[in-house]
């Protein structure tokens, strides 16, 4: 093979262009069907998307084997099964959903009234309401609901199984109102909030693990009949290697339009997907539901959050509402955790290795060691500021 010949190659196998993508190869690879077989864990199958009883997931999550199992199938239905999961149940005690759903209603209006009411990436403006940075806004506004919220076994679980430990959550309200259309069917973070131009600067194995840094999932805050457009997916979708640059194009978009497939949801109900999965919110035609849901955006330790979070304010805020709920028994020390890694930060990097060097290891302690390690000592709510403090010190340059 001469060298022009080599060189030609190793670029079309690197570099994807404006035009990569066959639509056949496409078809072929998502038009197939979901086998029960292949899937023993799920409690059953519904237009290609594995459905989980959250009872299961949380009595699996306390036996190791059961848990590393589950979590395994997961994986398995996120990379070449149909991409998506709903786990019923997931939210157990939809009273704490309601007050969660009490509180973004609070700081819509609140922004409303500021003027900073928040748009959308894929649908027109005044479609629907959104708060950027839910995560830490419900922390800071109700720290005792936003410790039971997040002390949910499912949420961490699946995020755990996708992302391993140490992952970075973050979250995004968002009320389709009556009238609300639909978004364009599209790919999510990374790589999907390019441009098809500023997709192709990046080298084809990027492409590649763009979708291993992030998992998208979704908590039901309503019942969501299909009448108020709960999520349009197309299963199997992430299996197609190009999909980031080609699913924007005609062809894509018909298919889409005519094949997707779409699941009513109940309250409590979560639904988690790779975030190569073409999909794209409903037309919302119902007359009196505000379709309300909880993104939930979580992020490789490896990886960057889209959102800037800041997570020592939020540790300092939730630390005594979450010491008082683990006294009172109201969560387990396992939920604990679970609060932990949705409000602390679990990774080490970047810092400043002059001032907060590692000290028996590798890493520096994180952020959210250093909360559980105060929880277990029994450190008061002022002495944890201070070390909140102190530590976020050390890490500026």
């Amino acid at each position: 093979m001469d060298t022009q010949t080599l060189a030609s190659r190793r670029s079309q196998k690197v570099w994807l262009s404006a035009d990569c993508g066959n639509f056949d190869t496409f078809k072929s690879l998502i038009e197939k069907t979901a086998n029960p077989g292949d899937w023993p864990l799920a409690a059953g199958i519904e237009k290609n998307i594995l459905i989980y009883d959250g009872n299961k997931v949380r009595a699996a999550a306390e036996n190791e084997e059961d848990r590393r199992a589950l979590m395994a199938e997961w994986v398995e239905a996120f990379t070449s099964g149909p991409g998506i999961i709903v786990i019923k149940n997931a939210m157990p005690d939809t009273a704490v959903v309601d007050r969660a759903t009490s509180v973004f209603e609070a700081i819509v209006c609140e922004e409303k009234e500021k003027g900073k009411g928040a748009g959308d990436h894929f649908a027109k403006p005044g479609a629907n309401d959104r708060i950027w940075n839910a995560l830490e806004k419900h922390c800071l506004a109700d720290p005792e609901n936003f410790a039971s919220y997040y002390a949910s076994t499912a949420v961490a679980l699946v995020s755990e199984a996708w992302l391993g430990v140490g992952y970075q959550m973050t979250a995004q309200m968002n009320r389709v109102n009556p009238g609300g259309t639909a978004q364009k069917p599209h790919r999510d973070y990374h790589l999907g909030f390019m441009s098809p131009q500023q997709m192709q600067a990046y080298p084809g194995h990027i492409h590649a693990v763009s979708p291993l840094l992030t998992l998208q999932g979704a908590v039901a805050h309503c019942d969501m009949p299909l009448e108020s457009g709960p999520t349009l997916f197309q299963p199997y979708s992430q299996t197609f290697f190009e999909g980031y640059i080609a699913f924007g194009r005609p062809e894509f978009q018909a298919y889409f339009a005519e094949h997707h497939v779409q699941l009513a949801l109940k309250k409590g109900d979560a639904v988690f997907f790779n975030p190569a999965v073409m999909h794209g919110a409903g037309n919302n035609v119902s007359k009196d539901i505000y379709r309300m849901a909880n993104l939930l955006q979580v992020s490789s330790a490896f990886g960057r959050a889209m959102e800037s979070v800041n997570r020592s304010r939020m540790s300092i805020t939730v630390y005594p509402a979450l010491v008082a709920a683990l006294d009172t028994g109201t969560i387990s020390r396992a939920e604990a955790a679970n609060v932990i890694a949705s409000s602390a930060e679990g990774y080490a990097f970047p810092t400043n290795l002059d001032s907060d060097p590692p000290v028996g290891g590798l890493a520096p302690k994180t952020q959210a060691r250093i909360m559980a390690e105060a929880i277990d000592a029994g450190i008061d709510a002022a002495r944890f500021a201070e070390l909140i403090a102190a530590h976020a010190a050390r890490r500026e340059a």
